[in-house]
């Protein structure tokens, strides 16, 4: 998301228009150095409530990244300022649903606070959906898409697929409902002498990450996973791969499916949350359902020999409706 903050920031800032950013820390790298940025703490909603109390800031418009939706907070604010509020929701939900109890008190919220938010933005059709499915649907009238984009410059693209033997990436935080240990699970039914050639490179950490090692070589898959850590420079990585693997249990909509697609490289993945929006199975990858380890075994096999492959140039359809220029004008609209 660093990228769509500071281009929504220059956009606001090339229209006269001045923005307050209430993030956590007072980041400074990149074009966060540029931007207004007011250190909130551990605490953001409390911080921001007082700091109106105080300040009798007369904001126009008070928009939500990555805060609970339908929160008193929301009523409070409201109170405070008058301003729009506009609510995103960035949440990926549970495979299975939430749990009754948890369902009732999103109902319960909904009928109380969603008076109070003006617009909501669901980053997918699938968002759109759990939105009202959440709170109600009241939020039908007020609820709208816009697309998470990538920034497409920078993203080197892949020149020439391989038919067979192709190189398999993971672009993931390490926890557990990233469903990595499904692939791997997957990669113990494949013939050994597909095993002995197959190679997947895993970027990324998190605290599952010592689970999935230890699971590796249990398993004595050293020679075929091979753990990368963080990587600074994906954008440049990408295109060394001839798929990517995403076996996500849970997912919004996922920006390094957009990445990956951006530089010409298709995406294996579950039919979770927003997946299906951008990925075509057969024609810019795979779907099969989630958690399903015979179907991704058997993905797996037939991209490894050539059986199955992808031949169209993945880049044209990110050019066309995900970008990142596409996302910040489209949130711009939303201060009209």
């Amino acid at each position: 998301m660093d990228y769509f903050f500071w281009l929504f920031d220059q956009e606001c800032s090339v229209n006269m228009i001045d923005v307050d950013w209430f993030f956590p820390n007072a980041a400074q790298h990149g074009a966060y150095s540029k931007m207004n940025i007011i250190a909130t703490g551990n605490e953001p909603e409390r911080f921001f409530i007082a700091y109106c109390k105080e300040q009798s800031t007369a904001y126009t418009h008070v928009i939500t990244h990555f805060i609970a939706l339908c929160t008193p907070f929301f009523k409070e604010v409201k109170q405070l300022t008058k301003a729009r509020i506009i609510g995103v929701d960035h949440n990926p939900r549970p495979v299975g649903g939430y749990p009754l109890r948890k369902k009732v008190e999103k109902r319960i919220k909904g009928f109380l606070f969603s008076r109070y938010i003006d617009c909501f933005v669901g980053v997918s059709e699938y968002t759109v959906q759990e939105l009202t499915k959440d709170f109600g649907p009241q939020l039908s009238r007020k609820t709208i898409r816009i697309y998470n984009g990538v920034l497409i410059d920078g993203i080197k693209k892949h020149q020439y697929r391989s038919e067979q033997e192709p190189l398999f990436m993971v672009a993931s935080h390490l926890r557990e409902s990233k469903g990595i240990q499904d692939l791997i699970e997957a990669v113990v039914f494949l013939p050994d002498t597909v095993k002995a050639k197959l190679k997947i490179d895993v970027y990324g950490d998190g605290p599952y990450g010592a689970v999935l090692r230890k699971k590796v070589q249990s398993h004595k898959l050293d020679a075929i996973f091979c753990f990368k850590g963080n990587s600074p420079d994906l954008k440049s990585t990408y295109c060394l791969y001839d798929y990517m693997l995403q076996p996500t249990h849970m997912e919004c909509f996922s920006l390094s499916i957009l990445e990956s697609l951006a530089a010409n490289v298709p995406v294996i993945t579950t039919n979770v949350g927003g997946n299906e929006e951008v990925i075509e199975s057969g024609k810019n990858g795979f779907v099969y359902t989630v958690k399903d380890i015979v179907a991704l075994k058997e993905l797996l096999l037939d991209l490894f020999s050539g059986e199955k492959r992808i031949t169209i140039d993945t880049r044209s359809l990110i050019e066309e409706g995900f970008s990142l220029e596409l996302m910040v004008k489209n949130h711009f609209k939303l201060l009209s």
